[in-house]
């Protein structure tokens, strides 16, 4: 869980940006909700000097081992973008032919994550070396001395979910990218069903960042990409300007029941138990016993829903509540039924009735 500058900022980002998005990180309280690291992507590359020395950009970013210690000493950690090619996707520089020097770079400022994003790696690369491209800085980073979480990001490409973990990641990106907009979000959300069986503790899929605040969506759709995001376990990293962030955006990026659900121990994956025309019914086993179940309405009208126990195999009767609402724990037979509003969800927890 954390935090990303691309989603918001794009190329547009500083040294001021970067520590003024940790500090309010901390001051809204998300570091105490699981939001740990500070992600710094594209923008920061400067160059490779003669002795293949990886240089910040100067002047944006004048010292990046002054950052990262500014970052930890508010107690989280600091997250970077590279790629295996040769330059960015924005035509910056690379760690192509410095994977090792880099790594150990990298090590020396402090870093805690690194997401190596395929870009140009394609120039330098056969398609059946992907695999190796990321192994490659697997290795270095491992031999750098200093743990840091291992991000995948070629768009799904080559069915990563069935060899990131392999290759010594912890994340592997599923999709292309998100954008800011209802039917990119719930295309890349809900196509993620049947990939329940690739992810779980030590490795998950990552179907890309949070759009929740940056003002292209309503708030039921944001509603949305957070109760589905949960459902799916994936890693949550928030992609909106934190020091600009209203009520709303940080009730549902800080929804205690919501990040349970996502952070659950037992690590599984939800996916997608009943289909009828727009309307999805999603349930995520957890590690109690229970499970967290979503009901979704891809439709532009409201509509009503009806969740039955036995038909999705749940104990009846049982325990249920709904995790937006936070409404008490109630006893149900048989099942429920629940107006949800157009492109909304609704999230409910249910266990065994005692």
């Amino acid at each position: 869980m954390g935090w990303n500058s691309w989603n918001r900022f794009h190329l547009d980002i500083s040294d001021p940006l970067i520590r003024a998005q940790a500090h309010a990180l901390v001051r809204h309280g998300l570091h105490r909700r699981g939001y740990e690291y500070v992600v710094i992507d594209g923008g920061w590359e400067g160059y490779h000097d003669a002795r293949g020395v990886f240089h910040s950009n100067a002047l944006k970013f004048p010292d990046m081992k002054r950052l990262c210690d500014y970052i930890h000493g508010l107690g989280l950690k600091v997250g970077l973008h590279d790629t295996p090619g040769p330059v960015t996707c924005s035509g910056r520089e690379g760690s192509y032919g410095h994977e090792e020097q880099d790594a150990r770079t990298f090590a020396g400022w402090g870093i805690d994550f690194i997401k190596y994003d395929w870009c140009s790696a394609s120039r330098v690369y056969r398609p059946d070396q992907m695999q190796f491209a990321y192994r490659k800085m697997a290795d270095a980073l491992r031999r750098s001395g200093r743990p840091m979480l291992y991000s995948l990001c070629q768009y799904g490409r080559q069915e990563v979910w069935k060899w990131g973990r392999a290759v010594g990641a912890q994340m592997w990106r599923t999709t292309g990218d998100i954008s800011d907009k209802y039917y990119r979000m719930a295309y890349i959300g809900f196509e993620q069903n049947g990939l329940e069986r690739f992810a779980g503790p030590g490795g998950w899929n990552d179907p890309d960042c949070l759009e929740i605040g940056n003002g292209g969506m309503r708030p039921e759709e944001y509603r949305t990409q957070m109760t589905l995001w949960c459902l799916l376990a994936a890693p949550l990293f928030a992609g909106n300007d934190l020091t600009r962030m209203d009520a709303h955006t940080l009730a549902l990026l800080s929804n205690p029941e919501l990040i349970a659900i996502d952070q659950d121990r037992a690590g599984r994956q939800g996916r997608r138990v009943w289909q009828e025309g727009p309307l999805q019914i999603w349930l995520k086993p957890l590690a109690d016993g229970g499970a967290a179940v979503g009901l979704f309405n891809r439709d532009e009208h409201p509509m009503t829903m009806a969740l039955r126990l036995r038909a999705l195999r749940l104990p009846d009767p049982c325990q249920v509540r709904d995790c937006w609402q936070s409404t008490s724990w109630k006893t149900i037979r048989r099942g429920l039924r629940s107006r949800v509003p157009p492109h909304g969800a609704r999230l409910f927890r249910i266990k065994p009735a005692d």
